[in-house]
C-alpha cells in the first residue's frame, strides 16, 4: 500500500481559486492513471478528474474548463489546480489511484463560501 497525504484545502469565496497536492510515500509510476475524488457533506464520493502514466487527462463535467490536475512522477506528487470555484465545490477531496485503489488518506477539505 502507498500512503496518500492531501493538503491545499481551506475557504474561499466562490470564484476564487484554490491549488491542491497530493504526495504519495512510494512511487506513483506503478499506477496506469492517478485521480482526484471529491466527497461533499452528506453524499458520495466521486471521480473528478484523472491523469494517465502516459499524461492523458479526464474530467466530470461539473469540473471540466475550471479544475487542471496534473502529476509529477519524480516527485510522486499529484496536484489539482482549481479556479473559478462554486458553492457545490465544497467537500472532501482525496487523491487516489483509479484502478488500483489504495488506503484513503484524511483528505483537504475544500469549503466554497457564497
Amino acid at each position: 500500500q502507498v500512503q496518500l497525504v492531501e493538503s491545499g484545502g481551506g475557504l474561499v469565496q466562490a470564484g476564487g481559486s484554490l491549488r491542491l497536492s497530493c504526495t504519495a510515500s512510494k512511487s506513483i509510476f506503478r499506477f496506469s492513471a492517478m485521480g482526484w475524488y471529491r466527497q461533499p457533506p452528506g453524499k458520495q464520493r466521486e471521480l473528478v478528474a484523472n491523469i494517465t502514466r502516459g499524461g492523458i487527462t479526464n474530467y466530470a463535467d461539473s469540473v471540466k474548463g475550471r479544475f487542471t490536475i496534473s502529476r509529477d512522477d519524480a516527485k510522486n506528487t499529484v496536484t489539482l489546480q482549481m479556479n473559478s470555484l462554486k458553492p457545490e465545490d465544497t467537500a472532501v477531496y482525496h487523491c487516489n489511484a483509479p484502478w488500483s485503489l489504495q488506503n484513503w488518506g484524511q483528505g483537504t477539505r475544500v469549503t466554497v463560501s457564497s
